[in-house]
């Protein structure tokens, strides 16, 4: 593990802003966008950041894909091939008894997204989001469930609850899928473009989009950006133009939405969500290829909305996104936490109330230590959980708490 805080305040760079032509190179590959003095602008700097223990939940896991923590304490972990595991308050691990019988799990695709709904103590739900072969062929849907009280078995009640989500049958490719529910108590789903040029500048389609839908009804939320279009796919986008959406997070105090997601052989993205907003991203090749040769936020699309924050060239593999919040965590307290796949670890973004990017630095207790971080999750204890993604059994759920 990579203990000392002065690699910290190496890595720590404060931006001027969220665009220029880069020049050097920052850890993990990322591209120097006009890094100024930290002192002048005021930085986080290694005295305002607690130092980090990380003990093991659960280890030998496959693939978990997210966490969720309910009222009780109850942790809930989902893995890729089908599975979900409970984790009760006195450490004991119980597999639910769910119905995962028509999994589709290939490639990237499988058990993906996992959330409680905002009112859990009352009406035992959680959302899942999962590839689902169905009538010969394959889709990406989700499903709610309800979870009985002694943690022994999830039922299907909404099954799905969105479907026709599109998935790349042959291999999975960029499946998305993280769902999340904002401030409304709407329940937002990042999709992947399944590796289908035309996906994400037609809105026609579910795939590379952020949906925003009613969590009872499965239709369009209110006050959706396409709520009054002819077609009713379109009328559950919030926005548009994405390439593979991993994260979802809710900033605290703005209750402004971001997101994370996976760029090519450059330009993984953090964006802040604009409903009815296009991000950019248009592979739409000749003969109907996929050009992956074009950048994430194409300066040919009128309106495209710039990235927050990009990783320039090579990639990272950002995955799942979280906002720390809490007096406890003391200069991490409002940071933007992303998993790190590739260059493996956890990225930190300090962003302020108006979108900009303030700094970025690598949680150096993660870095390189546990492998690929899929995501992070916020308990409602205070506490950070983490689900490595490195597979063949050897994959855990961590818990990250201020020394």
């Amino acid at each position: 593990m990579r203990s000392s805080r002065a690699l910290l305040l190496a890595a720590v760079l404060v931006l001027a802003g969220c665009s220029g032509d880069g020049g050097g190179d920052l850890p993990g590959g990322q591209e120097d966008k006009g890094a100024t003095d930290v002192a002048d602008a005021g930085a986080t700097t290694t005295a305002d950041l607690p130092a980090l223990e990380v003990e093991t939940v659960l280890d030998g896991l496959d693939h978990p894909w997210d966490v969720a923590r309910a009222p009780d304490g109850t942790l809930v972990v989902d893995e890729r091939g089908g599975g979900l595991t409970a984790v009760l308050p006195d450490g004991t691990a119980r597999a639910l008894d769910a119905d995962f019988s028509d999994i589709f799990a290939d490639g990237e695709t499988g058990l993906m997204g996992l959330v409680l709904s905002p009112a859990f103590a009352d009406d035992r739900r959680l959302y899942t989001c999962q590839g689902v072969e169905e009538d010969g062929g394959a889709e990406i849907q989700v499903i709610a469930w309800t979870v009985d009280e002694n943690w022994t078995a999830a039922t299907r009640v909404a099954d799905p609850l969105v479907g026709d989500i599109p998935v790349n049958e042959s291999s999975g490719r960029h499946g998305g899928c993280r769902v999340r529910f904002d401030p409304s108590g709407a329940l937002l789903i990042g999709t992947g473009d399944n590796a289908v040029g035309s996906n994400p500048q037609d809105r026609g389609t579910l795939a590379g989009k952020v949906l925003r839908v009613d969590p009872a009804t499965g239709g369009p939320a209110a006050g959706n950006p396409f709520a009054d279009d002819a077609d009713p796919v379109t009328r559950l986008v919030l926005s548009y133009g994405h390439r593979n959406v991993q994260g979802i997070a809710v900033q605290p105090g703005t209750g402004a939405v971001w997101t994370a997601e996976q760029g090519s052989d450059r330009d993984d993205e953090v964006n802040l969500s604009v409903p009815g907003g296009n991000y950019g991203w248009d592979p739409d090749g000749a003969g109907g290829g996929y050009d992956e040769s074009v950048p994430m936020t194409d300066p040919d699309i009128p309106g495209a909305i710039a990235a927050v924050w990009s990783s320039g060239e090579p990639t990272i593999a950002t995955s799942g996104a979280e906002f720390l919040s809490g007096p406890q965590w003391g200069g991490y307290d409002g940071v933007l936490l992303v998993g790190v796949q590739k260059d493996t670890g956890v990225l930190a973004l300090r962003v302020d109330d108006g979108g900009r990017l303030v700094e970025q630095f690598r949680v150096p207790e993660l870095e390189d230590t546990y492998g690929r971080v899929r995501t992070p999750v916020l308990g409602g204890d205070g506490a950070l959980y983490l689900t490595t993604d490195n597979g063949e059994g050897d994959d855990r759920l961590l818990r990250v708490t201020p020394a």
